[in-house]
């Protein structure tokens, strides 16, 4: 178990989470929004224990941790790999710009767009982000009125996580135990300078994998008549780096998601 001390004495928050899981279950059961992160690994095996059913998806992004993806296919069978449309190398010369803090169209794309009609359940917590203590047990989709949310972790804590995880003895990505504390896509701006830098000494062939794209969205700029800001890849990485550190850009993006933040 694991307890909290309330003004109401010690509450069990996993018998909590299991019994919100129980008593939101849509009849055609719920769609399982799974990152491979910790906390998605505590919501499936809770989501075992309540005997709901769920139908596990992981939604590809194409510049995801290869161990993520490992891990993914190895612990988790039953999760479908769901591929997306476009590569995150051809939404940027698209967008003719690469994703910022703000201006975050690739979630959209590449993660948010799926469980449409669907109750989806998802390992968001309140104690992640600012953003985040916002965000309520169950949520209606703003953009999508046919898809609903239910967080039944979202008053955890991340010792909460860890004390279940190691209580249950249940697999998760061996990054973790190198330190990193999210295991998001590589390159992603929400990581920081700090943590774009420290992926792309990890993962080379990603930060190359980007210079081809700002290459090739360099050249998308003039083909639409538009005159570049950079005239290589090296000098939108530069750029791109730096807007990390400063927390993004100034202006949003149309396409953003509003969803999570």
């Amino acid at each position: 178990m694991i307890l909290e001390n309330t003004i109401f004495g010690e509450v069990d928050m996993v018998a909590i989470a299991i019994e919100r899981l129980r008593e939101h279950e849509p009849p055609e059961g719920y769609y399982g929004a799974f990152s491979g992160g910790k906390d998605s690994c505590v919501i499936k095996e809770l989501a075992k224990m309540a005997g709901v059913r769920v139908d596990w998806h992981y939604s590809l992004t194409t510049v995801d941790p290869p161990e993520l993806v490992q891990f993914i296919k190895r612990e988790h069978k039953d999760v479908e790999i769901v591929r997306p449309k476009e590569t995150m190398w051809q939404l940027i010369p698209k967008k003719l710009m690469p994703p910022t803090r703000l201006a975050r169209y690739c979630c959209h794309i590449l993660k948010e767009s799926s469980g449409t009609g669907r109750v989806v359940i998802t390992g968001i917590r309140q104690q992640e982000s600012v953003k985040r203590s916002k965000r309520q047990m169950t949520e209606q989709d703003r953009k999508d009125k046919t898809k609903k949310y239910l967080n039944p972790i979202i008053d955890w804590s991340e010792s909460d996580v860890w004390e279940f995880i190691r209580g249950y003895s249940i697999p998760y990505c061996s990054l973790y135990d190198e330190g990193f504390a999210r295991l998001g896509c590589i390159g992603c701006p929400m990581a920081g300078r700090k943590g774009q830098l420290r992926e792309f000494i990890r993962w080379p062939k990603y930060r190359a994998g980007y210079l081809r794209a700002f290459e090739k969205m360099i050249m998308e700029q003039r083909n639409r008549g538009k005159e570049p800001n950079w005239r290589t890849g090296e000098e939108v990485m530069d750029w791109w780096l730096q807007m990390s550190g400063r927390g993004g850009i100034s202006q949003c993006d149309d396409d953003q998601s509003v969803m999570f933040e």
